[in-house]
This record gives C-alpha cells, sequence and structure tokens, in this order.
C-alpha cells in the first residue's frame, strides 16, 4: 500500500464531504515533523474559505470525520492550522504483514525505460587512483539503485585509450623503457605504464627549464620541448595507423586492461559494454564534417575546426586540431550518437568529475544544434574530487593514491582493527580473511558514498572503518548480529514464518515504519542520482534496530507470540539492510 495516497484519499473524501466537490484538490500532506505526535499531516490554511471557520475549528473537524470514517487512522491532534494524524498499530501491523510477504521488497515494477549510465572512463596511460575509486562505486551504485526503481540499464565503460596522453607513456617507454614488460618488472601493467606517464612529465619539465635558461619563454618552452614535439608527431603517426606505434599501442595498452580488470573485480565493479575512444573518434570526425557543411562549425586559418557559442553565453569551443587530430569533444560526439542509435536509448547518464561540467554543457549544446533531440535526455552526474588530509593528488607528478594499494591497506586495517575487537574470535583463516575483505571493501564504499556526489570529500581510511557510528563496519555488524540472534533462534526450534498476533510496542512501530519508508527511499535516490541517500537510511535503520535490541528481549521473552514477532521484526531488519547495502554495492556478513 502507497501509504501517502491512502491518507490522500481519507482526507480528500473528508474535506469534500464537510465542504463540497473539489475542495480534495487542494490538500498539503506531508510526513509529521519529528518532534510532534503524528505519522503524517494536514495544511488546512488553504481550505479555510471553504469552511469558513478558524484554522483550529477546521482542523479538528476534519479530523474528527477522517478518524469517524477510517478506522486505519487511531486519532488526531491539532497544533493551530496543521491537523497531524496518527495511524492505528493495527495499519501498522497490516504494512508489517505486507513486508513480510513481499517477494522483492524495494524493488519497483518494470518501467519500460532504457538508461545507460557511463562510469569509469579511465585513461590507459595511468592506473586507477582514489578519484576512479569514486568514480566507480558512484557509477555503480547509481546503477543498482536505478535498476531497483525498474529501469533497464546498461552499464558501460568509455575507455579513453588514445590521444596524446596515452603517446606520453608510450614515447616514454621507448625511450627510456629498455624493453621493460610486466613480467619482467614484476609490476601491473597499468603501474608499469602509467611509470612511464610520470617518466615523461620528468624530462618534459628538464627540457622546458633547459630552453627557458637559453632565453626562450616558458610558454614557447612548452610547445618546443623535444619530447612533447615527439609525443605529438607519434599521435599523427598513429592517426594515420602507423604498423609500428600502432603495434607498440596495443602492446602497452593490452599490459594495462589485464591491470584494470584485477581492480575492477577486487572493488567490486562490472559493466556491460566497453566502448573504446578508438573506435568512436572517426564517427565523432564525420560528425564534425557533417556540421561543417552545415555552417554550424566553422574552420580557421590552421585548419582547426570550432563552434561559436557565444550567443548560448559560452565561448568558441575546438572540435579538430589543426593537423586533423581528434579531441576529447570529437569524440564524445560520435560515442553519444552510436549509443543512442545502437541501444534505443531513454536516457544517457555520464557519471564524470565536476572539472567537466563545461565540456558536458557544450557536448548536449553541439549534439541538439546538429539536429539530435535526443540530446535533451543527457545528463552529466557531476560529482567532487576526493581529497586527502594533506592535499589534492596529481597523476604526472605521481603524487595519487593508487586504487589497488588503497583496497589492500582497507581490508588489512580490517583485519587489524576486528581482530583488535574481537570480532574475528572462533572464525578460521579462511572466514577471517572473507570477513576482513568484506568489511574493508564495505568501509570505502560506504565513506564514499555516503557522501552527496555534489560535494568534494576528505577521505580517512581508518575513520571509515570504526564499528561505532555512520559507517560501513557498523551497518554490517547490525546485520550480523541479526544473524546470529536468527541462528539461535533456529538452533532452539523456534519458528517466525508469520509475524505473531500480538501488541505492538511504540519502539516496534517505529521500526515498522521506517521499514515502509525503504521504496520510497529508493526512488528518491534515484530520482537524485545520489546513493547517499540510500546510506543516511541503511544507517538510521540500524541505529533505530541496535537502540530497540539494547532494550528489549527478543529469544528471552517469554510470550510466545511476541517473541515470534520480534524475530520476524529482527529478520526483515537484516533483509532491508542487506538490500539497502548492496544498492551501495556493499555486502555484508553473517557472522562477525
Amino acid at each position: 500500500m502507497n501509504i501517502e495516497n491512502f491518507i490522500s484519499s481519507a482526507a480528500a473524501r473528508a474535506v469534500e464531504s464537510l465542504y463540497g466537490d473539489g475542495c480534495g484538490a487542494q490538500l498539503q500532506i506531508q510526513k509529521t515533523r519529528k518532534e510532534f505526535e503524528g505519522d503524517y499531516t494536514l495544511v488546512v490554511f488553504p481550505l479555510l474559505r471553504s469552511s469558513r471557520k478558524s484554522p483550529e475549528a477546521t482542523a479538528t473537524e476534519i479530523g474528527e470525520r477522517i478518524v469517524a470514517d477510517n478506522p486505519e487512522i487511531g486519532g488526531f491532534n491539532v497544533i493551530k492550522g496543521f491537523l497531524n494524524l496518527t495511524l492505528s498499530p493495527a495499519f501498522w501491523a497490516a504494512r508489517f504483514a505486507e513486508i513480510v510477504s513481499a517477494e522483492n521488497y524495494g524493488q519497483a515494477a518494470p518501467t519500460g525505460r532504457t538508461v545507460m549510465i557511463e562510469y569509469s572512463s579511465p585513461n590507459t596511460n595511468k592506473p586507477l587512483h582514489l578519484g576512479h575509486i569514486r568514480n566507480n562505486l558512484l557509477g555503480y551504485s547509481v546503477a543498482s539503485i536505478l535498476k531497483a526503481n525498474g529501469h533497464n540499464v546498461i552499464k558501460v565503460n568509455l575507455v579513453n585509450d588514445r590521444g596524446i596522453h596515452i603517446c606520453k607513456s608510450m614515447l616514454a617507454w621507448q625511450l627510456y623503457g629498455g624493453g621493460e614488460t610486466p613480467e619482467s618488472s614484476g609490476m601491473k601493467g597499468d603501474h608499469l605504464v602509467g611509470k612511464y606517464y610520470v617518466e615523461f612529465d620528468k624530462h618534459y619539465k628538464a627540457e622546458i627549464a633547459e630552453l627557458v635558461a637559453g632565453g626562450m619563454s616558458e610558454e614557447e618552452a612548452k610547445r618546443k620541448a623535444p619530447i612533447m614535439l615527439a609525443a605529438q608527431e607519434m599521435l599523427r603517426r598513429w592517426e594515420a595507423k602507423d604498423p609500428e606505434v600502432y603495434a607498440l599501442w596495443e602492446k602497452m595498452n593490452g599490459w594495462v586492461y589485464e591491470g584494470f580488470d584485477v581492480t575492477y573485480k577486487a572493488l567490486g565493479v562490472d559493466f556491460d559494454k566497453v566502448y573504446y575512444e578508438s573506435q568512436t573518434y572517426l564517427l565523432g570526425k564525420s560528425l564534425v564534417e557533417e556540421g561543417l557543411k552545415k555552417g554550424i562549425f566553422f574552420r580557421k586559418e590552421d585548419n582547426s575546426v570550432w563552434i561559436d557559442l557565444t550567443a548560448d553565453g559560452l565561448d568558441q569551443k575546438l572540435l579538430l586540431r589543426g593537423d586533423g587530430t581528434s579531441v576529447y569533444m570529437t569524440q564524445d560526439l560520435g560515442t553519444a550518437l552510436r549509443r543512442f542509435e545502437e541501444n534505443n536509448l531513454d536516457d544517457m547518464i555520464y557519471v564524470v568529475g565536476n572539472e567537466q561540467n563545461y565540456h558536458f554543457q557544450v557536448l548536449k549544446l553541439v549534439l541538439k544544434k546538429l539536429g539530435y533531440e535526443w540530446s535533451d535526455n543527457i545528463y552529466h552526474l557531476s560529482y567532487g574530487m576526493v581529497e586527502l588530509p594533506e592535499g589534492k593528488m596529481k597523476s604526472r607528478e605521481g603524487t595519487v593514491v593508487d586504487a589497488d594499494d588503497l583496497i589492500a591497506d582497507m581490508v588489512q586495517t580490517a583485519r587489524d582493527m576486528s581482530a583488535e575487537l574481537g570480532k574475528l574470535d572462533g572464525c578460521s583463516k579462511e572466514e577471517a580473511d572473507a570477513v576482513s575483505t568484506m568489511v574493508g571493501l564495505g568501509a570505502l564504499k560506504y565513506f564514499i558514498l555516503k557522501v552527496d556526489p555534489k560535494k568534494t570529500m576528505l577521505f580517512d581510511p581508518r575513520e571509515s572503518i570504526d564499528f561505532n557510528g555512520n559507517t560501513g563496519p557498523f551497518i554490517q555488524y547490525t546485520h550480523a548480529r541479526i544473524c546470529s540472534i536468527l541462528r539461535k533462534a533456529e538452533q532452539g526450534g523456534i519458528a517466525y514464518d508469520a509475524p505473531g498476533m500480538c501488541s505492538y510496542l511504540p519502539e516496534e512501530i517505529e521500526i515498522i515504519k521506517m521499514l515502509t519508508d525503504y521504496p520510497s527511499v529508493v526512488a528518491a535516490a534515484g530520482e537524485a542520482f545520489s546513493p547517499s541517500f540510500i546510506a543516511s537510511y541503511a544507517y538510521d535503520l540500524a541505529k533505530l534496530f541496535n537502540g530497540y535490541y539494547h532494550d528489549h528481549s527478543i529469544l528471552r521473552e517469554q510470550n510466545q507470540s511476541i517473541c515470534c514477532m520480534r524475530l520476524q521484526l529482527a529478520a526483515q531488519v537484516a533483509r532491508v539492510i542487506k538490500s539497502a547495502m548492496a544498492l551501495l554495492g556493499i555486502s555484508v556478513p553473517t557472522r562477525m
């Protein structure tokens, strides 16, 4: 049952019976604020013209009619022009029975909409780092939330496998690598290639300094540094399909893909499709030619192609370099067209950091000017950067937090803290390994996803593994604790398949109320593309249950009906916690 619809209908019937047809359309209903008694509040001020009475008298009159006509509504109270309605314990018991019997609780009916979500989008010149972790976790979680909202979701990765940044790593490996391979060095392939991206930057800076010392301006030195000119020449040769450059590119990218796959698996994310920039940039070039013919784009004296967006409040945007090589915008145009045509998409969501806000503003506008109406269905899920207590990360200088190292450190920290707190007592080595991995990754994922995506966040690894407070391990431990209670009930032969017929304490009704909120929280998270809604809900539910369990016995309850009801209540809390955490990509242990 949709409770808000039920309340709205009951209130509309009462209002129209009192004041005439049409009055029900003016209703404003919201959840009652926590400091007041009640479940839902009707704002009566808009009805005063029809009632011709004071706010208090109007609210009282409506409240009496609603309670008289609806046994599910147990009472009401009036505070000025606000009518607070309280649903009866029997009403909540019926909702609890619905939750227990619902097979896929929190899962919406199919909508028929096809939504594609792009996340990860790494460059093949360096390993994944902490910034990529936020991107991957956010994209994977939003995809799961959209699936729970009934959409057909296609998870995709766009690998930026070509361009000047890729050539920098290739050139540095050619010049300084001495034939080093992942096998000979013992390094993961993505780490090895990233090493040469840093190496390129080191030599590039040295050449700039030398040219500046010789009297050249810094800007000119950046353009004329021999290593940069060589990288630009390598890019031209790649686009011309030079066999030697192409073979090197395939070999080094192969190393990187093997490395990425290891990291994705450790992080627990995956994709339905992978697109490669090298396969879409030519389609983008053809769109640029189409725009030139239509007069939407223009060519400058150096042969570069641009679009003038000053009339739209933006500026001029480069679409193709003078030497004919592509820029990011070129391939993004081609990729967008291919995706919408191949998959018949309703929506396309790009999970990309907020430093690219302008880029996606331009992408949508250029596609619109080219006549593609589906550009209105492109959404940029812009997220803030991840910073560390010591400041920002820089890839070129090699001062990033490597994703593989961070995952390993989180698992080790989880193991150390769990052992210290006695959480692994009685566990076999295999169980301890599994729990440590689950808790370490759960801590990492929850800490990142509990923050609103738009906000820049500060990541503190040790704080994230605290077993108390708003953390993943606290929620995971609550689930494990409930599983322990249910195991003991099973061992004691206590069945709890159906909730017992008994009276409910106010604290139990509060838990049922919160369980009934779950589908609406999933819907709200889908609307906002924000896993933080789910994280906040999971924490509040775990905290509410822990407070209840502290004050009330479950297994030692003497009344069998009450004992069975409490076991079922605990089971449903565990079920919803598991479901909510799964939407965050987090597994929950049954023992801990």
